[in-house]
């Protein structure tokens, strides 16, 4: 299955040509939970779907005890999560004032870089997508067209943008 996208018109105005432009944003088509996750997984290994299901909550449970201690948390080709502390606007006038009053915790996830030609890094999970425009993909379905339209074999590409990532509408 392709990762479907759509258009979206951004809220911004270009600065160079003062239009609202448009951009691909990726459309959802579900969410899939820990026991679902557990019975795929399940299928791949000797272990039971229990089994599984019982490591993803203890790694839960161990990658929380470790990210409370200020650690950052790396597995193989996923990715690294790691804590951090956005400020919510309330600075002080010394460093002595600091407190983490200031700010909320959050965890930031970043996925694995492959290198494949020592030149390019790409995000390991998004390495050989394919993308489909969602809107084509629904008109196509009641005729015989069908398929991947826009498609391509670049990570975030949708056909005819050349590849990469869209441009940051807020830049």
């Amino acid at each position: 299955m392709p990762v479907l996208y759509k258009p979206f018109q951004s809220t911004l105005e270009d600065k160079k040509s003062g239009k609202k432009l448009f951009y691909p944003r990726v459309v959802r088509s579900g969410n899939v939970d820990s026991a679902q996750l557990s019975k795929e997984i399940a299928a791949y290994s000797s272990l039971s779907p229990g089994d599984v299901k019982n490591t993803l909550d203890n790694l839960v449970t161990v990658m929380g005890q470790h990210l409370q201690s200020s650690e950052s948390v790396s597995v193989d080709g996923l990715g690294t999560f790691r804590m951090v502390m956005v400020a919510r606007g309330k600075g002080v006038e010394t460093s002595d004032e600091v407190s983490a009053a200031q700010a909320t915790l959050t965890v930031r996830f970043q996925p694995t870089t492959t290198n494949h030609d020592r030149t390019t890094a790409t995000r390991s999970m998004v390495t050989g997508a394919k993308c489909a425009r969602y809107d084509k993909l629904v008109s196509d379905a009641g005729s015989a067209g069908g398929g991947n339209s826009g498609g391509s074999d670049k990570p975030g590409g949708s056909g005819n943008e050349g590849g990469g990532e869209a441009p940051d509408p807020a830049a």
